[in-house]
């Protein structure tokens, strides 16, 4: 008797589109914020270029890329939430920053939830222009090759 080895399947195709552009824009943000007064971060760029780069890929492997897009936005916005924590506890762990007052932690919570709620539409916005773009190249290498 023969069997099958249980294949569980890890993450969705556009989740793996999303983390592939997410990683691919980690160089692009660090060019873009070598540029003088730029103001850059890594959730903006992965939000952005990621899901941007996120799109291009699912429209070439036939993937809506608008779920890639969004899920790559969700990842930005997630690590800029992230980012933010990280700042702010290192701050109060080295005493660096003085105690905030409740009406400060609740805008903070506030706006990092409004953040997690708004990055996602972004990434869905950059994920569709990825694949008009992607499609549009394609389509003109095709009409391209069959003029010649």
């Amino acid at each position: 008797m023969v069997t099958s080895p249980l294949r569980i399947p890890v993450l969705s195709t556009a989740w793996r589109f999303a983390f592939v552009g997410a990683i691919a824009s980690l160089p692009v943000g660090v060019v873009v914020n070598w540029v003088p007064n730029s103001e850059a971060t890594v959730g903006g760029g992965v939000m952005i270029i990621g899901a941007f780069i996120a799109g291009v890929v699912a429209a070439i492997y036939s993937t809506d890329p608008d779920a890639a897009g969004l899920r790559a936005g969700f990842l930005g916005g997630a690590l800029a939430v992230l980012a933010l924590v990280v700042t702010v506890v290192s701050g109060a762990i080295s005493g660096t920053m003085a105690a905030w007052p409740l009406s400060r932690v609740v805008f903070w919570v506030f706006a990092s939830g409004l953040v997690l709620c708004v990055a996602p539409l972004f990434g869905l916005g950059f994920g569709r222009a990825g694949g008009w773009v992607a499609n549009a190249v394609v389509s003109r290498w095709i009409a391209g090759a069959s003029a010649s």
